[in-house]
């Protein structure tokens, strides 16, 4: 043991002593000149159809010998779940891991392993997805495995009861979650219990799948007519359609597109507090906003520009007031959370709880800020602009975000330029533009603020506060005493 200290100690008296400070060369004092922008390379691909009606894209790229496949799925659980049965698609999703006709769920996650890649199976909101990631060398007997998930699994009862009870304890356990809750009760507020926006897995729901409610589901859902297969890497159109052609031959035409066509939304109160009580709270979940705009909107370079100067960074004005010169948090952002429907605009933080009511000024203080108290300056949009540029690139280094950056066009019908007259289109975005954008998408006027904390706290100093009446309610969004 003293040998291998004394050991240790002769090495480190060996390493190269640093440079004093004095004669380093760099100056510390100043943050270093930024690099250059990175180029924006966006590859070619090639679209077409399987025969069952899929979409196929096939996107070339040759430097590493790797594949991405996926398979998108256009709907998700917003337009395929039953109100009484949410909660199924997650099932199916995860159950395709649990047998095949051919192969036991152990030999799956074997096959898989030997392989050396996974397959993701997932279904959200607006859509769907299988994928992987192989080597050239493995890309079909992987495309294999997919396919055997997909056509031929068997859904068996014991792993349902398995799952259900995994799952049932995650409720309980985001249940006892205040970030869980607050953004539950947000969404329920913003949208009511009609609309599927507002509506959540709950421990009911879950009781309430069988077994033939996931079959169904698989049945519905895994549609080649509303599916957009995209392939990227190291293969070439007539291979890649020839492998998909044989390997999913069992996987025949059928399904359409869903409308997407949501209920009318309810209608938009003044502004109000909604404070659900979680006692002993050491922190206050904030979630201040209402319904935005689809991801179709004309507004949305715009809204990008606006969003990241109010909080879509880390020195945007949000984080930069509350969190950095106020520390009443260890981190305050905004977003727009787009898709096909009115996904909602969040101001959010955890809030220390002794200082809730002193936050929630500084939220209110900067949103009216965006409007035109606190005028945009040229520094302020030089940084969006560049920052948001600047991030583009970045989805195009690896096969697999030139696959998703791909597809997102098809899911969200943009042009085929899109990524290459993005640049032009947010350095277009003007002062007056992002102005317009708070008055028209933020009314302050208009806005729905849950705080989820101990009541017996802040519930005082919020009142003081005089910025919104305060009405109670319990975790499920329901008027509370």
């Amino acid at each position: 043991m003293r040998r291998h200290m004394w050991s240790i100690v002769v090495f480190l008296l060996t390493l190269p002593v640093a440079a004093p400070l004095a004669q380093q060369s760099f100056d510390r004092t100043r943050p270093p000149t930024p690099g250059k922008t990175p180029e924006l390379r966006v590859p070619k691909w090639t679209t077409g159809k399987l025969s069952n009606g899929a979409m196929l894209i096939v996107a070339e790229r040759r430097d590493l010998p790797l594949v991405s496949f996926s398979i998108t799925f256009l709907g998700g659980s917003n337009q395929f779940e039953k109100p009484d049965k949410l909660g199924v698609a997650a099932f199916t999703t995860s159950m395709l891991r649990e047998g095949t006709r051919t192969r036991s769920a152990e030999q799956l996650a074997l096959d898989l392993q030997l392989l050396g890649t996974s397959v993701g199976a997932s279904v959200g909101s607006e859509s769907g997805s299988l994928s992987f990631l192989s080597t050239t060398e493995k890309f079909g007997p992987t495309l294999e495995i997919l396919g055997d998930m997909l056509l031929n699994s068997t859904f068996p009862d014991a792993a349902l009861e398995r799952l259900r009870g995994q799952r049932l304890v995650q409720l309980a356990q985001q249940n006892a979650q205040p970030g869980v809750i607050g953004s539950r009760v947000f969404s329920r507020v913003l949208y009511g219990q009609a609309h599927p926006f507002g509506q959540y897995t709950t421990e009911a729901t879950v009781k309430a799948v069988t077994r033939d409610d996931v079959v169904a589901f698989h049945k519905d859902y895994f549609e080649p007519g509303r599916a957009i297969v995209t392939v990227v890497g190291d293969i070439d159109l007539p291979t890649a359609r020839a492998a998909i052609e044989k390997t999913l031959s069992g996987w025949t035409a059928g399904g359409s597109k869903p409308s997407f066509a949501y209920p009318p939304l309810p209608e938009q109160r003044a502004t109000t507090i909604y404070l659900v009580d979680k006692p002993g709270a050491a922190q206050s979940v904030v979630n201040i906003g209402l319904p935005g705009p689809p991801r179709s909107t004309p507004d949305y370079m715009p809204l990008q520009v606006m969003n990241f100067i109010l909080g879509g960074h880390f020195q945007s004005r949000l984080n930069a007031n509350i969190r950095e010169e106020k520390g009443y948090s260890y981190g305050v952002n905004s977003w727009f959370a787009y898709g096909k429907g009115p996904g909602p605009f969040t101001a959010n933080g955890d809030i220390v709880t002794e200082k809730t009511a002193e936050a929630l000024q500084e939220f209110m203080k900067e949103l009216r800020g965006i409007h035109g108290e606190r005028p945009i300056t040229d520094e302020e949009m030089q940084t969006a602009r560049d920052s948001l540029i600047q991030r583009l690139p970045g989805q195009f280094e690896s096969v697999q975000g030139i696959g998703s950056a791909i597809t997102t066009l098809y899911v969200n019908d943009l042009p085929a330029d899109y990524y290459q007259t993005y640049a032009k289109a947010v350095s277009a975005v003007t002062k007056e533009d992002v102005l317009r954008m708070a008055k028209k998408y933020i009314p302050l006027d208009r806005l729905n603020i849950v705080i989820v904390g101990d009541r017996k706290t802040i519930e005082a100093p919020l009142k003081g506060t005089g910025i919104a009446p305060i009405v109670l309610l319990d975790e499920h969004g329901n008027p509370s005493k």
